[in-house]
């Protein structure tokens, strides 16, 4: 049923944008014990990968708190020569993301 829906979508678009997560990046050093939250950061994920497609996550941006927040890009199968020129093309008109990766976690 997933491979099947999204087959459907890709007859009416060449790529999907989603969140990667439905929550923006946790601050460094936190860490939940929570299985519920643990499951609700790879929901929007997990059914392109039951699906076996090719997807692509970027920086788009800090939520409210600060935080990054990233866009997932997704191509139909056999798609990653046209995703990863998708996805370049986006980092390109973009620009630079206003934070850096320090190891663990964000430096604003």
């Amino acid at each position: 049923a997933v491979v099947r829906t999204f087959d459907q979508a890709f007859g009416e678009c060449d790529l999907m944008m989603t969140p990667t997560v439905p929550v923006t990046a946790f601050k460094k050093g936190r860490k939940t014990t929570d299985p519920v939250e643990n499951y609700q950061t790879d929901i929007c994920t997990v059914p392109v990968n039951i699906a076996g497609l090719p997807a692509v996550s970027l920086p788009c941006g800090a939520g409210r708190d600060g935080m990054p927040v990233g866009m997932q890009l997704i191509g139909p199968r056999f798609s990653e020569t046209a995703l990863l020129n998708a996805a370049f093309r986006y980092e390109q008109a973009a620009g630079e993301a206003p934070y850096r990766v320090d190891g663990m976690g964000v430096r604003l």
